[in-house]
């Protein structure tokens, strides 16, 4: 997988709105996967850099191409245009509470996936 991972890659360097990366689990990119929930390797991830999702489709050149061409700009905080009206609704709702707040649902849910995993 890594060639076609490298020529994608190569493909969408100049892209202004889609990066193609790669980060080594084993050595120096370690914390940055335990803290996105990396288990197993290769794992490919994409979305919002905030709230990266797993991709499950083919792992060979022409089905990451087709992916990777869909990809772009995500409803977000940074993108609120993209939202349709329930999400902008929801986005403003948390970005009003207090960072305390946000923090302790955050635990909340977390605890709630540690519960699950368990």
């Amino acid at each position: 997988m890594k060639p076609d991972w490298d020529k994608l890659a190569a493909e969408f360097k100049d892209s202004a709105a889609t990066v193609i990366a790669d980060v080594d689990c084993t050595a120096g990119g370690k914390s940055l996967c335990e803290e996105i929930g990396v288990r197993g390797y290769p794992t490919i991830k994409y979305g919002d850099p905030n709230d990266l999702q797993d991709y499950n489709g083919g792992r060979d050149l022409p089905a990451l191409q087709a992916f990777a061409a869909g990809l772009g700009p995500q409803c977000g905080p940074a993108n609120i245009d993209l939202c349709d009206d329930a999400k902008k609704a929801q986005i403003k709702e948390f970005m009003a509470l207090p960072a305390a707040k946000r923090e302790e649902m955050i635990k909340e849910k977390e605890s709630e996936i540690a519960k699950l995993e368990e």
